[in-house]
This record gives structure tokens, sequence and C-alpha cells, in this order.
């Protein structure tokens, strides 16, 4: 419902939004420039309105109307040889500075933001966009603060697709200003059709008056009471006509003046209801908060970004479902599988595991968990679940009924059950959603066909292997290829490697690549690769496979080159050719964004820890650290003498402040140890970081992480902190294989 409420008038009322937040943040430009061109307000300060008055009347003796404007600038209207002229004045002075003349291109703005040339009926259509673009700020908001993980969360660092960053980047910041202006023109507009009261009536015009003229304005008792800065419009009375009078119209009331004896004929004072309704002018169009209306000027420029940004993610929501050939009815399937997922690229995986049963010869059906419904499925042998998760747990776009019509079944469904969860494992709420699937079903008494099993990062390698598991209970042979559209690919020529390990037969490398182009042209026609950062990932398509391989990059593009750590895995495909390179050879890569796994902008303690190639982005992290905040590194090697890599490299960024701390564990250099003994015998200090802040970011292997997070458990049970509350609160990261 919450994302529908976002989308919806977001598509809808896209143009109209856009017109009126443009015109807004042009008109915020005029109210600027009126501002400075008002009189210091030191000379406001000492000045009333009959000092003024009688300046304005001896300078121009025509004068009809003085005009303060919220900014501060006074105006002066005056009739002189019959032609009528305008002029800012100077109020120590009473004389003229500058002509004064409004824009017809402000007019023409105003006309468009108000009812877009269209009377009544534009003014409803420019409240029905206010109310549009109200509706798209909370809704957002409780989108981005739901996917963050809670509403503390809200400025965590953005992820996902550029046009995602983008858009969740700039709502962050625009959104207070579209909440302020829509809800302001909302009530100005119920104002203006007497939805709301407009606050106390002028006073009448009085009947009486002396029917004397020529008393100075100077002299009256009212304007030598009402300080300049009070003021808002001064009326003369018509030359000739001894029965007008003056009117005065100040921030506190509104009156009348007798022009020949300057007493008050008539005051009423402005009531709670129009002071509330001025107030709300200003914070709508800035009059009088100059600095107010270029901020909401400014936010009303993101409109067009956020609607373009709206729409391609929307777009790219649409096309990463995709189109699922010889989809077999639910009454014929004797495999079912159900896809819950937000963006779209769970269906990806699907559509690849449909291909694959049927060409062994199932009969698949594929649909939304939301349409669970076993009665449906009389032919089904088992049902498959490939899940996402949303956010901090929730269910994704496509799932949000499915635990609820499980809870319905009276009993449950007679086909086994397997379930595959995907996420992001250094998120604390990992595949939380699939796991709760889980529960329940086990809790209904539905049997498993193979136990749960989770994909990290959309990895196709741990796609294959859940695929093999699957096949063997199903009695066939089944291999998952899943190619996931990678973004565009660059050819990368090794430039230089560092070996290791060769002593105790697990050979290593740093491999560093040459950065593809760079320039202005690469960067417009999408040659150039796309900026990076040490511990974003780069994929590596290595020969005679379509599936990517990832690798956690230890260079960013300020380095000026691409860097990693690669150790050869038994039968690894990529990773024999990424060692198999010698400088000047090449292979093709593409960067993907690791947005979780960098340190936090701030000058907080980072503790990084990792294992044998783990130690590739945290190297990274220490070479960028030119702010030289604490930094404190804990790895594990085999030995010494064989894979202590970045050796010479630590050593420099100890000396230079980049790294405070740097301990080695060596598991087969003496006594034999781990980087999980090494934490344990700083224990003390690592607590101490941790309760005042420090961060922790850990990278290597699935089973060193899991034994540095139970060590972790221990340092810090005595304050009452947790791996899983760090995670939560984003303090601690993973990046595991």
């Amino acid at each position: 419902m919450l994302r529908s409420l976002h989308r919806l008038p977001g598509l809808a009322a896209a143009i109209l939004v856009i017109v009126l937040a443009a015109s807004g943040a042009a008109l915020s430009v005029f109210t600027a420039m009126e501002r400075w061109q008002a009189p210091p307000a030191r000379d406001v300060a000492v000045t009333t309105t009959a000092q003024l008055a009688g300046r304005v009347k001896d300078a121009f003796p025509g004068v009809e109307q003085i005009k303060r404007s919220p900014s501060g600038q006074i105006t002066a209207f005056y009739f002189r040889d019959d032609v009528p002229h305008a002029a800012i004045i100077d109020p120590l002075t009473g004389l003229g500075i500058a002509s004064h003349t409004r824009s017809p291109t402000e007019r023409w703005l105003t006309n468009l933001h108000r009812s877009l040339f269209l009377g009544d009926g534009g003014r409803m259509a420019a409240a029905a966009g206010a109310g549009a673009m109200l509706l798209l700020s909370f809704s957002g908001l409780a989108l981005l603060a739901r996917r963050s993980g809670g509403w503390r969360k809200i400025f965590a660092a953005a992820r996902g697709s550029a046009p995602g960053r983008w858009h969740v980047t700039l709502a962050r910041v625009a959104a207070p200003g579209f909440i302020l202006s829509s809800l302001t023109a909302l009530v100005m507009f119920a104002g203006t059709f007497g939805i709301l009261p407009k606050g106390s009536e002028p006073p009448a015009i009085p009947s009486m008056v002396s029917g004397q003229s020529g008393y100075s304005p100077a002299d009256m008792p009212l304007l030598q009471a009402t300080p300049l800065s009070q003021l808002r419009e001064l009326s003369f009375p018509y030359a000739g006509d001894k029965t007008d009078v003056f009117t005065l119209k100040t921030d506190t009331g509104d009156g009348f003046i007798d022009q020949g004896t300057g007493q008050t004929l008539a005051w009423t004072p402005h009531d709670a209801w129009q002071r509330f309704n001025e107030a709300i002018y200003m914070l709508h169009t800035g009059h009088g908060a100059w600095w107010l209306g270029l901020l909401l000027g400014m936010a009303a420029l993101a409109a067009p970004v956020l609607s373009a940004t709206g729409f391609l993610m929307w777009l790219a929501g649409r096309r990463s479902r995709p189109r699922i050939a010889h989809n077999a009815a639910p009454g014929r399937a004797n495999t079912v599988i159900l896809v819950g997922s937000e963006s779209g690229t769970t269906w990806g995986f699907a559509a690849s595991l449909h291909k694959s049963l049927t060409a062994a010869g199932q009969h698949v059906h594929v649909a939304e968990m939301d349409r669970f419904a076993p009665h449906s499925y009389s032919h089904a042998e088992r049902l498959l679940i490939l899940t996402a998760t949303y956010g901090d747990g929730d269910a994704p776009a496509s799932a949000r009924q499915f635990l609820t019509r499980l809870a319905e079944l009276p009993a449950a469904p007679e086909m086994r059950i397997a379930i595959l969860g995907f996420g992001e494992r250094q998120f604390a709420a990992y595949c939380a959603f699939a796991h709760e699937v889980a529960r329940q079903a086990a809790r209904k008494g539905w049997k498993s066909l193979i136990p749960m099993d989770t994909v990290d990062r959309q990895s196709p390698q741990d796609f294959a292997r859940w695929g093999r598991a699957l096949g063997k209970a199903m009695g066939i042979d089944l291999e998952l290829a899943h190619h996931p559209a990678a973004p565009r690919a660059h050819q990368l020529t090794l430039i230089s490697r560092r070996d290791y390990g060769a002593e105790i037969q697990a050979p290593s490398a740093i491999l560093r690549f040459a950065l593809p182009q760079r320039g202005m042209l690469a960067r417009l026609s999408g040659k150039a690769i796309a900026r990076f950062e040490a511990g974003d990932l780069i994929g590596m398509m290595p020969r005679g496979s379509n599936v990517p391989r990832f690798y956690s990059l230890a260079s960013g593009s300020d380095d000026g080159f691409i860097e990693i750590c690669v150790s050869r895995h038994p039968g690894g495909l990529c990773s024999g050719q990424l060692l198999a390179l010698r400088p000047g050879d090449t292979i093709i890569g593409f960067i993907r964004r690791n947005d979780a796994f960098r340190p936090a902008r701030n000058r907080k303690p980072v503790i990084m820890i990792g294992a044998g190639t783990g130690i590739g982005p945290l190297a990274g992290f220490a070479r960028a650290n030119d702010s030289r905040r604490p930094m404190h590194l804990y790895f594990g090697a085999r030995h010494p003498r064989s894979d202590l890599l970045y050796e010479e490299e630590l050593r420099r960024w100890h000396a230079e402040g980049r790294l405070e701390t740097a301990l080695a564990a060596f598991s087969r250099a003496g006594k034999g140890a781990y980087v999980q003994d090494i934490i344990m015998r700083d224990a003390a200090r690592l607590r101490t970081l941790i309760e005042n802040g420090a961060q922790i970011l850990v990278c290597g292997s699935r089973d060193m992480a899991n034994g540095v997070q139970a060590a972790l458990a221990e340092i810090l049970l005595p304050s009452g902190l947790t791996p899983v509350a760090l995670k939560a609160k984003g303090q601690y990261a993973e990046d595991v294989y």
C-alpha cells in the first residue's frame, strides 16, 4: 500500500509537480533580488512611518501610495504630469534611488505558479499538485525509513543503481522543503476558497470626516506611533477630494486617518487567523525571509530530477522482471516456484530456475508469493520459494500477503518446500524474511525438500550450489547457470603483480591493472569505467564463462589503478586465469558499488579485521586514510615469509600515521594463531574503542568472519553490546566469501 501511495501520484502528477516546483524555484530568486535592493536595516530602525511619509510627500507631491514589502524595499507610486510613476525610496531622505518596474517574467511566473493561467480551475489543479507533492514526500520518507531499517538510519549511505542513489540522496535533502511548500500551499488554497477563515475584516470606511485637508502626514499621531519596520501600505487621499482619507495597513492592524485633522478615524487590529495566514504566506513565498525562499527554491529544483530518477527506477523494475516462456498452468505443474522480489532481480533467478527445470522435463509454474494458493496446485510435488528481504526484515513487494495466507491454512500442504533467500550478508537483516518464512513453514509442519539456503549479493555461484542440492533431492542432474545483467565491461590490462605463497603451495598475488579511459569524451560515450573506492567490487569475466566472479577492490579511482588480491581456489576457473596473467595480458571486468562496506564518513576509529586476500580492501582503506583517522588492522596469514601481503606498505602506512595499529597472526609459524586469537589478546582496548563508537569492518572467508564474530561477542559481553546489535546500528559490516 505504501509503495502504491508513492508511485501512483508520482507517475500521474509528475508534470504538474515539475511545473509548480520549477516556477516556485524561479520566483524565489526574485524574492532574494528584492531583498538585496532593500534599504539597510539600520535605516528602517531609526525611521517612523510619519517621517517617511513627510519626506516622500516633499519629494513627490503627487504621491498616491507608499508600500513596504516584507523584504524591506520601499516603493512610492506617484503621478507626474498626469503620468504614473514608481520609484524605490531611500527612507532616510525620501528620495528615489531607482525606478520600480515589476518584471513581466515575474508576473508570468506568478500566474503560472498560482493558477496555471486557468483561473479558479487552475488554482484547484495547483492545489492538487501540492497535495500530490505532500503525499509523495511523506510516503517517500516512510519507504526510505523502512528500506534503511528505521528512522534512525534514514541518512545511511544510499545503495543500488545510480538513479536509485540520486533519488534517495536528493529526497532526503529536499523532502523538508517539499513538505513545507506543499502544506503552506494547501493552507493558502483553503483560505482563498473560504475553507479556512482569512482573519479580521478591515475597518469600515468612516462616514463622517472633517471635510478639511492639508494636515501634514509627518505630524499625524498614528503614523508617528507606527515604526517604519511595521508599515505595509500607506495610501494618500485622492487629490482634491476632501472626503477621502489616509489608509494605513501595518503588521498589527489596519486603519483610517482624517486628512484634515490627523485624527485616527478607525482601527482594527489583526486577529490570530490573520497572523496565521500571513505567517503561512511568508513560509510559502519567502517574502520577509529571503533565505528561506532560496532554500525552498533550491529544494524545488530537485523535483525534476526526482521525477526522472523515479521514472527510471520504475522502468528498471518493470524491465527487470523477465518474461517466462512456457509457464505451466498451476493445475498442471509438478513444480511451483513462488517469487518474493522488491526490485525485480529475484525474478531473473526464478526465470533461470524455470528454464533449467523445464529442460529437465518438469512442468513448472512461476508466480508471485502473494498468489500462493495450495488448492490450485493439484499435481504439484514440490514448492520452491525464492525471496528477497525488504528493509529491516520485511516482506518484499510481491510477498506481503504470503505469511498471512500460510497462517490461514488448516494444515501444511502435502508437497515439500524448499526456500532460498537473497540478500547481502553484511546487513544485520540478511535474508531475514526468508528465515521467517522457513520458521512459519516449520511451525505449520510443512516438510522440507532441502534445508533453507541463501544467496549472497546475487552470487551465481551460490545459486548454482543450491541448484545442485535441489537436483540431487529431485533425482535429476540440475546445473543452474544464471547470467545476471552486467554493467558495461572494460578490458583491463595487467601492469604489475606481486606473488606470494609458493613456499606453502598456496599461490596468491596482488594484481594491479591500468585504469581504463577516463577523459571527458570517454565519459560522454559511456566508455569510461565508473568511479570506485576501495571496498567496491570488480566483476571479472573469465574466458569460457559468462558468469562473473567478484573481487573486493584494494584501490580507488584516485589511486590511478585497479588493484585486487587473488588466491588460487582448487578448480577455480577465474582465479586460475587471473594468476596466469603476466604484465600486458588482459581480462574483462566491470565495477559494482559496495557502499555498505567502507569506513563511515566521520572521525571515529575504524577496526579492520581480515585474513588472507581479505586484507585487500582493508589495505585500500589505509592507503586512502589521508586524514589520519585512527585505524587499527588485525589480519591473519599462514607464514610471515610466504604470504604476508602488503608487508612493506603496512610498515610505511604505520610510519605515516595512516595505520595506528597493525597486528598479525600466522597459522603456520611458531605455535600457530588465527586472527581471532590476536583479537582476544587485545580485548580490553577493542572493547573501549567499540564502546566509544568505533566501526568494525571484517573481510575474508565466511568461516573466518564467523570466528571473529564469536570472539567479538565474548569481548563485548561485559558492555552489553553484541555484533548483531552493532550491525543493526551500521557499526559492523562484513565482506565475506
